[in-house]
Order: structure tokens, then C-alpha cells, then sequence
């Protein structure tokens, strides 16, 4: 994966992403998408109250889902995504559907079905050991957390509606997501529920 790729060439426009967007549900229709737009929502507000690019985390919080385009798949979403927007060019939004999922960086943490063949997951597992995290990273494995179809949610309601689903939910993820919420909150010094306005 190639590093330092600037914004213009790294990630869409806005527009672009939002078109992006628009057009995958197209092909997959389900709460994904408005799911897409509270976590692209939920970045941006925080981004800005954390000096960060509002711009940038916007649009890799509208597409860190993006392979879901390809259909309902659990791990093999971020497969998708991560291939699609490498494929597309925008390589900092193909690191974002990579980690997105893994604030622990450890594909094994993956709560959901690994529905994806052994290259693909061996593919999945070296990028990830590769890569090295930044704070949009951080910001979207977070916001990913907060931001659900219908809006924002409380992170620790949202682990717990997963764990009741799956039967269960890894602790150091579980940890993980809290200390992330805890870090943005100390670098923005606010409360991240009053930032994202829930």
C-alpha cells in the first residue's frame, strides 16, 4: 500500500464520495448507507473539534463501508471495500475499509462471519499487520461505533446490541473502543457526545 498520498489524490471530493455512495446502495439496499452517513457525520464534527481535516474524515467515514456494495458479507465487506478503492485509486480510503473494523489489530477480534477464502484472508491479515494506524484510523474505528442507522448511539449500547447478537464481543475491543472515545475526548477537551450532538 503506498504511504503519504495527499488528499486530492488519496480520497474523492465530497461530491464524489457521496456519489459513490449513492450509487452502491443501488446495487445493495439496506441501512448501510445512512449507517455510512452518521459515521461520515459523527468524524467530521469531531475531526474539527480535534484540529484535524473535517473534509478528509467525512468522506473516509462515508465510504469505510463501501464494500458493502457487493452485497450482505461480514468480513468479506472489508475485503471488498479495501480492494475496490485500491482498484479506484483512492488508497487512503482503501486503509480506512481495512482498519475500520479492527481497532485492535487483529483480524482474529473480527465479531461476524469470516466469509472470505483463505488467499483473501491471508491478503487481509498481512496489509493489516502492514499498515501503520493514524488518528483517521482512530476516528473511524470510533465513529463506527457511534454511528448508527438511525443516528448516534451510546458506544457501550452498540457493543452490547452486538455482543447480544453474536453472543459475544471481545474485551480488548471492547476496552479499545472506550479508550478511543476517551482519547478524542482529551485532544478535543469535550465530551464526544456533545460534539457529535446525540
Amino acid at each position: 500500500m503506498r504511504k503519504d498520498i495527499s488528499l486530492t489524490n488519496g480520497i474523492p471530493s465530497r461530491q464524489e464520495a457521496e456519489e459513490i455512495l449513492r450509487e452502491a446502495e443501488t446495487h445493495n439496499v439496506g441501512t448501510w448507507g445512512n449507517h455510512s452517513r452518521n459515521v461520515a457525520m459523527c468524524a467530521e464534527r469531531i475531526a474539527v473539534a480535534c484540529g484535524m481535516d473535517g473534509d478528509k474524515a467525512y468522506v473516509l467515514g462515508l465510504l469505510h463501508d463501501i464494500g458493502r456494495k457487493f452485497g450482505v458479507r461480514h468480513l468479506g465487506h472489508v475485503y471488498d471495500g479495501y480492494k475496490y478503492m485500491l482498484d479506484s485509486g483512492y488508497a487512503q480510503v482503501a486503509k480506512i475499509c481495512l482498519t475500520h473494523s479492527f481497532c485492535v489489530q487483529d483480524v482474529s477480534v473480527y465479531v461476524g462471519k469470516f466469509d472470505i477464502i483463505d488467499s483473501e484472508l491471508q491478503e487481509l491479515k498481512d496489509s493489516l499487520a502492514f499498515v501503520e494506524y493514524d488518528d483517521y484510523d482512530r476516528l473511524i474505528q470510533l465513529c463506527d461505533a457511534l454511528g448508527g442507522a438511525n443516528g448516534v448511539v451510546d458506544i457501550e449500547e452498540r457493543m452490547q446490541d452486538v455482543k447480544n447478537r453474536y453472543g459475544f464481543y471481545p474485551q480488548n475491543k471492547w476496552d479499545k473502543n472506550i479508550e478511543l472515545k476517551q482519547y478524542f475526548e482529551n485532544i478535543a477537551g469535550q465530551n464526544i457526545y456533545e460534539i457529535v450532538g446525540q
